[in-house]
């Protein structure tokens, strides 16, 4: 590690030595690492280093690489200018910033905060759990404008994706997808959507009744159904969503309407993003 970059780390965290350990993630396509830092003299044990290492030359398409490029601009956008609460956590940012062609964002750690688990499948409960993030995620940014960040969030946003959905097998959806993505994009009620909720991004607690989310690269405006479905999507097949869907989406509004303004038509809204839901799953499958 640079000895500017651990300068950066030791000043944010108030430590007096630090040693970097175990890789937690190698970025997309090779573009850097996320790793633990172990502190000492600090109030901190830890704290997660995200270290962006842009190439000189794409290692992939230039739309792909110039995409990229952005979702991490509008990540450390995002860890720089906003902040959530308790109910839809997030881990707190201790500094973020640019050098040349790479980029540092300092997090704190949440397994120190309880949220250490990881899950590859989840029960209702667990799903449930999530369901409420998003619902006070959505709530938290109901109307807000999405400044900085994605105009129009999601992974999958078709803008974004003109490659993806040229060489889309499913001729009939595909010829749908322009049709489906304006229906979402024409919602009269927007708020901020995480724009990448697959399970893998939740962070679960063994003590805590609430979860904590993380990857804020595709953040920006949009339907909250977007989340929801894909979601669900990344937790459940096709049948197990025919089941259990209607439950877990009651579940969501139940939570929508108490994290939303009082001045927000609740009735209104929930209406839009029910019939939302559909065309929210349609939309995933064309990442699919």
């Amino acid at each position: 590690m640079k000895e500017e970059y651990e300068d950066l780390i030791l000043k944010v965290t108030g430590a007096e030595a630090l040693h970097t350990g175990a890789k937690i993630q190698t970025l997309w396509s090779g573009y850097g690492e996320i790793v633990r830092v172990h502190l000492q003299g600090s109030k901190r044990s830890s704290a997660v280093l995200k270290h962006i290492v842009l190439p000189q030359e794409p290692r992939n398409t230039t739309l792909s690489h110039q995409r990229k490029v952005k979702s991490y601009q509008v990540e450390m956008t995002w860890y720089k200018n906003y902040s959530t609460n308790d109910k839809c956590r997030i881990p707190e940012c201790l500094a973020a910033g640019s050098f040349g062609n790479e980029q540092l964002i300092v997090l704190e750690d949440l397994d120190l905060a309880g949220f250490d688990l990881r899950k590859n499948s989840v029960d209702v409960t667990g799903m449930e759990s999530c369901l409420s993030w998003l619902a006070n995620f959505h709530g938290r940014f109901m109307g807000a404008e999405p400044q900085g960040l994605w105009q129009t969030g999601t992974y999958w946003h078709l803008e974004t994706r003109p490659e993806e959905l040229e060489a889309m097998a499913d001729k009939e959806l595909k010829s749908a997808a322009q049709k489906i993505d304006g229906i979402l994009s024409s919602c009269r009620f927007k708020t901020i959507v995480h724009g990448d909720a697959k399970l893998d991004n939740f962070c679960f607690s063994g003590r805590l009744p609430v979860v904590a989310a993380v990857d804020f690269q595709y953040v920006g405006g949009g339907c909250g159904m977007k989340d929801v479905a894909y979601f669900l999507g990344s937790c459940m097949q096709e049948r197990e969503c025919e089941r259990l869907v209607p439950g877990l989406l009651d579940h969501y509004f139940k939570e929508l309407k108490a994290a939303v303004d009082g001045e927000v038509n609740f009735a209104e809204l929930e209406s839009e993003w029910r019939a939302m839901f559909v065309y929210g799953l349609d939309a995933h499958s064309q990442e699919e």
